[in-house]
């Protein structure tokens, strides 16, 4: 036990949680073979194997099944740890979660007003918007409706927009119309359930193909094998916007809507602490609206920034 890391336990729940080593790859944000090499030494150095993995398939070994939820219990004694350091310290942290994607500027750009923690349990946006409304977090980066902030007793600003594009076989990188791509949704609603509801907004709206999967195909190899067997490019989903693509793949712009995904700050409404407002005026001022309320630009129904000039002030 003398060579486990916090960072390799953290890395074991991500693969336990996702059953796929790709998928957790992405979710902590490191390479595949970087996450393999360190499962692999965290498994030496426990003197136990944790997962049964092929080519196809990942499962835990019942060692790794007994061993995760003491690992849970650990991970959150070493935030309460954490936590209870910076009391002492007179500097309390700011807690922060995210999905996948954050400011490329940060660290530089919070560190005159707070300290901030950013939460290594990366989950998605209604997970993570729960999290702050229960407390576990002070902050988070999201996708949030109107009715998300209603019902959890959350504000939002707006801190980030991608614009979608979809991907296609072949050699063809001209714009297409959404109405002749196709959009996946996944029976996993734990894990999708925010990707879902934008997906099949999508699709009502603007004809796109909506395509029910079972095998969590909305990033990764997966996904790629969905294109390559699909009749219509697919539209990218936000997880996979910086995800290198194969060589016989290509994007393409989407029009006739351009699809746009907004990230939300989100914080509780009862909160009263200098720290964390100071974080979201830090992050937040000066954002602008992004290109989201452009003529040709489509949001979703109950996106808060639908149809405004300017992203949201609340306090």
């Amino acid at each position: 036990m003398v060579g486990v890391e916090l960072r390799q336990l953290r890395y074991f729940v991500a693969v336990a949680e996702e059953l796929n080593f790709g998928r957790a790859a992405e979710r902590l944000l490191i390479a595949g073979p970087s996450l393999s090499q360190q499962i692999k030494a965290l498994e030496r150095d426990l003197g136990v194997r944790l997962f049964d993995r092929d080519r196809r398939s990942v499962s835990l070994t019942p060692a790794g099944a007994a061993l995760l939820p003491h690992t849970r219990a650990l991970l959150e004694r070493a935030t309460d740890l954490q936590r209870r350091a910076g009391r002492l310290a007179g500097s309390e942290p700011v807690r922060l979660g995210y999905v996948n994607w954050l400011p490329a500027d940060l660290t530089a750009t919070t560190s005159a007003v707070a300290q901030l923690h950013v939460d290594a349990w990366i989950a998605p946006s209604h997970t993570q918007a729960a999290r702050v409304a229960d407390g576990s977090l002070d902050l988070a980066v999201c996708w949030v409706r109107s009715h998300d902030l209603e019902r959890h007793g959350l504000r939002a600003r707006l801190l980030g927009a991608d614009r979608l594009y979809a991907i296609a076989t072949g050699s063809d990188t001209s714009d297409i119309p959404a109405q002749d791509t196709a959009v996946v949704l996944d029976d996993d609603t734990t894990s999708w359930a925010s990707w879902n509801v934008y997906a099949e907004e999508l699709a009502q709206d603007t004809g796109a193909h909506a395509v029910r999967i079972s095998d969590g195909g909305i990033t990764g190899p997966a996904f790629f094998d969905h294109v390559r067997r699909s009749s219509r490019p697919l539209i990218n989903s936000p997880k996979g916007q910086t995800t290198p693509l194969p060589p016989d793949l290509v994007r393409r712009p989407v029009v006739a809507p351009e699809i746009h995904w907004t990230w939300s700050l989100v914080w509780r409404r009862s909160e009263v602490r200098a720290a964390v407002l100071a974080v979201v005026d830090a992050l937040c001022d000066g954002v602008g609206d992004l290109g989201i309320n452009a003529p040709d630009a489509w949001l979703p129904d109950d996106d808060p920034y639908r149809n405004r000039a300017a992203p949201p002030v609340e306090r």
